[in-house]
């Protein structure tokens, strides 16, 4: 049974709600810090990739482009959207699935989960300039990861329940530093710390710790009914749930207040956020068949 459920978390952590065909959304995210106000414009399909999974966005360091899983051909390949031209391109074409991309630190490089057709699931690093890529961590079934620094990453891995783990690159250290914890974990912009989502109580809880030595603060409960979470560099978080997003800057806001809603573009079902480096652009995956008829443009 052990094995069973482990398959199954496997195949959902991957892919997320496979069942359900996503659209990766880009915004500009307006913020009027002294009106203390929120607004979305220029709404852009940027996966435009009708009736399949595309999901998992990450801007890249420098906020130029974002990288997101996306479906072709039956599997999951990493696809970049260069926003200054507003071109995807195909950054991976192999036999396997890759997901979760993300821009490692040192810049020529890239990181994504890679599923192969025989169930091996392995963070593997990647060159832009598609060169073979190879295996990072070679024996943690990663579901999810955030680098921390350049010789740091930091993984949800799958065991029973998830754990989170460390990776020392540089003296080839692997530890634990937390179990039972959600999908989404983040570096915290501007600091050495990790953000994760605690599932130990039926109300999940925000937590964030230091891959050091494992000393961790609770931030806030996390909205009812959402999974993930973003940072803003004001250090304020976003969660999203159907069609709203709400913001809670821990130590500052009481509780979570709704910022942004999606009803004006006739987009719903938010299962992923992620806002640029600089803090003007977000993007957001929802479920495309709740969608209606959002302005954009491709």
């Amino acid at each position: 049974m052990k094995r069973i459920l482990l398959l199954f978390i496997s195949l959902v952590t991957c892919t997320g709600t496979a069942q359900n065909a996503t659209e990766v959304y880009l915004f500009d995210f307006i913020v009027n810090d002294s009106l203390k106000t929120y607004k979305l414009e220029n709404p852009v399909n940027i996966s435009d990739n009708e009736g399949v999974y595309d999901n998992q966005p990450s801007f890249l360091l420098d906020g130029s482009g974002i990288l997101f899983a996306s479906t072709r051909n039956g599997q999951t390949d990493v696809a970049l959207y260069t926003i200054e031209t507003k071109t995807k391109s195909w950054l991976t074409n192999t036999l396997g699935s890759e997901y979760s991309p993300t821009q490692s630190p040192l810049t020529k490089y890239f990181t994504a989960i890679k599923l192969e057709e025989d169930g091996t699931q392995l963070l593997w690093l990647y060159r832009f300039n598609r060169k073979k890529p190879k295996v990072l961590v070679d024996d943690w079934k990663v579901g999810y990861h955030t680098w921390l620094n350049k010789k740091m990453v930091v993984s949800f891995v799958l065991n029973d329940p998830p754990t989170l783990e460390v990776s020392n690159l540089k003296f080839q250290i692997k530890y634990p530093i937390e179990k039972n914890i959600g999908r989404s974990i983040h570096t915290i912009p501007n600091t050495e710390l990790i953000s994760f989502i605690s599932h130990e109580h039926e109300d999940y809880e925000i937590y964030s710790i230091n891959p050091l030595n494992s000393q961790k603060e609770y931030l806030a409960d996390a909205v009812k009914g959402s999974q993930d979470m973003t940072w803003t560099p004001d250090l304020s978080i976003l969660m999203g749930k159907e069609d709203k997003i709400y913001k809670l800057k821990p130590k500052e806001d009481k509780d979570w207040v709704e910022i942004i809603s999606l009803k004006e573009f006739g987009l719903s079902g938010i299962t992923r956020l992620t806002v640029s480096p600089l803090g003007n652009k977000i993007a957001i995956v929802v479920d495309e068949k709740i969608q209606g008829t959002a302005n954009s443009e491709n």
